[in-house]
């Protein structure tokens, strides 16, 4: 009788370990890098135990500046411009690997615009600034700015 107690309160001594193993963390500060308007945030995060899947949201406040722009890629001198602030999240499910880790990585655009642009002009983005970049596991509850956690884009010079 003592043998088969010996093997279940082996696996009992188990199951705890594994559970008190599960300790989600990022390995480090998610990252955060320009995309031409846009921010690409990557992670790695730990400690995930037996969890199938994270769900996670990065997130930024964006302000972006748009201009009508000419096939040469110039910006008239025009008053038909757009600032736009605006709070954006974009998120994702990522599978964890058989060592309780996620490497990902999600991308924040810039905001969109409405601006209307007369003839043979398009929309361009002139800025963007993007600030309190942030990572969360929502699954978890875990949450990190980035590093960095402002970037700013500049495309073509406009009066």
């Amino acid at each position: 009788m003592h043998i088969k107690r010996t093997p279940c309160l082996l696996g009992l001594a188990f199951v705890a370990t594994a559970a008190l193993a599960a300790h989600p963390q990022f390995l480090r500060a998610p990252s955060a890098q320009l995309g031409s308007p846009k921010v690409i945030v990557k992670w790695t995060e730990i400690g995930l135990g037996s969890t199938d899947s994270v769900n996670y949201t990065a997130s930024a406040t964006a302000g972006a500046r748009f201009q009508c722009v000419n096939r040469g890629n110039n910006c008239p001198a025009a008053s038909n411009k757009e600032d736009v602030l605006a709070d954006i999240n974009v998120g994702g499910t990522f599978a964890v690997d058989k060592n309780g880790k996620i490497i990902g990585s999600l991308v924040i655009p810039a905001p969109p615009s409405t601006l209307q642009c007369p003839g043979n002009q398009v929309v361009g983005i002139v800025s963007v600034a993007f600030t309190n970049i942030r990572l969360t596991d929502l699954t978890n509850g875990v949450s990190s700015p980035t590093n960095p956690s402002a970037l700013t884009y500049s495309g073509p010079e406009c009066p």
